[in-house]
C-alpha cells in the first residue's frame, strides 16, 4: 500500500496545484491590465472538487454527506476566459482591484491547504515513530 495514495493526500495536493495555477492565472491578469481587447481568465477547481467527492464511484463509503468520499484522480484545475464583459472602451475587462482581492484569498488558500499538507505529513511521522 502507498502511504500518498489517499483521498485527503490527493484532495491537498490538487489543492496546492489549483493555488499556484490560480496565482499564475491573475499575475497574467494584472500583466494585461493596459492590453487593448485582453480578457481575464480564472481557475474553476471547487466545481470539480465537489463533483467529484460527491461521485458514487469510490470504494469508500461515508455515513454523512460531508464526508470524503474518494479522491478521484479525473478532477483537475480548469483555466477559463471571462468573455462576456467589459471595463473599459478597448475591450479589456481586467479589474486590478478585483485580481488583488482574488490573489490575497487565494493566497490564503494555499496557506491553508499547505498547513493541511504539514498536518497529514506530520501524522505520519507520529505512526512511523518519528518525533
Amino acid at each position: 500500500m502507498n502511504i500518498f495514495d489517499n483521498p485527503a493526500f490527493t484532495i491537498l495536493q490538487k489543492g496546492l496545484d489549483a493555488t499556484s495555477l490560480r496565482q499564475r492565472v491573475i499575475a497574467n491578469n494584472v500583466a494585461n491590465f493596459n492590453t487593448p481587447g485582453f480578457k481575464k481568465s480564472y481557475v474553476s477547481f471547487e466545481d470539480q472538487l465537489k463533483a467529484a467527492i460527491n461521485s458514487n464511484g469510490g470504494p469508500l463509503k461515508g455515513t454523512h454527506a460531508k464526508h470524503i468520499g474518494t479522491a478521484n484522480a479525473a478532477f483537475s484545475p480548469e483555466v477559463k476566459q471571462v468573455k462576456g464583459t467589459t471595463m473599459r472602451y478597448d475591450g479589456n475587462n481586467v479589474d486590478v482591484d478585483e485580481e488583488m482581492v482574488n490573489l490575497a484569498a487565494t493566497t490564503i488558500q494555499q496557506d491553508l491547504i499547505a498547513q493541511g499538507l504539514i498536518d497529514h505529513f506530520e501524522i505520519l511521522g507520529t505512526v512511523i515513530g518519528r518525533r
